[in-house]
């Protein structure tokens, strides 16, 4: 996977999901059907999109013992928040309407662990890394410093509402774009030196 492609198509994932999360209320319930599925489905490809992006960071941060921690935090929070976007895809798919997606959450969570781990503290450990490495980068003069600024924005907003989940998404594209366009130079310069 191109880095640079990550760094955007990542944002843009994120705000179809929640573009879509939207469209699939206007009817007063979310889930399930089709606008449910393709929703969970892009932002777990996000999801996906964001090993390359943390990776890509720690390399940039020389993989030094704090960028590693926060890689390792990092992929702890991508595996927790892909198997709630997972769940919820099958809890989907297995229920005739809201309801019944109700009954089977209530079921799933009642599981010793299964709530923090997958609802509430292991998808927070995805943010906090993003955050994390995002700072280690303006400490160390790599991005902008209103970059941390950006990325603290895009965290907090969908706190506000849920709604707000394509406005964060664009804050994020702000944020990495400039993290997009040194990939791409940096690839540039790369086939200039193999040419």
């Amino acid at each position: 996977m191109n880095t640079r492609s990550a760094f955007i198509a990542a944002p843009l994932l994120v705000l179809a999901y929640g573009l879509i999360r939207i469209a699939d209320g206007f009817d007063g319930t979310r889930g399930p059907g089709l606008a449910w599925t393709t929703g969970h489905l892009a932002f777990s490809a996000a999801l996906i999109l964001f090993v390359v992006i943390f990776r890509d960071m720690w390399r940039m941060l020389d993989r030094n013992r704090i960028a590693t921690t926060s890689l390792v935090i990092g992929l702890v929070g991508i595996v927790c928040a892909f198997a709630q976007f997972a769940i919820d895809i099958v809890v989907g798919f297995m229920s005739a309407d809201h309801d019944a997606m109700s009954v089977l959450w209530e079921q799933i969570q009642a599981v010793p662990g299964v709530s923090p781990v997958v609802y509430s503290v292991g998808p927070a450990l995805f943010y906090l890394a993003q955050l994390s490495l995002v700072i280690h980068l303006a400490v160390r003069r790599q991005v902008k410093p209103w970059m941390p600024v950006l990325v603290l924005l895009n965290v907090v907003v969908p706190l506000v509402s849920l709604d707000l989940i394509p406005v964060g998404a664009v804050i994020m594209l702000v944020a990495f774009w400039p993290l997009a366009r040194r990939q791409a130079q940096s690839g540039a310069r790369h086939t200039l030196v193999h040419a």
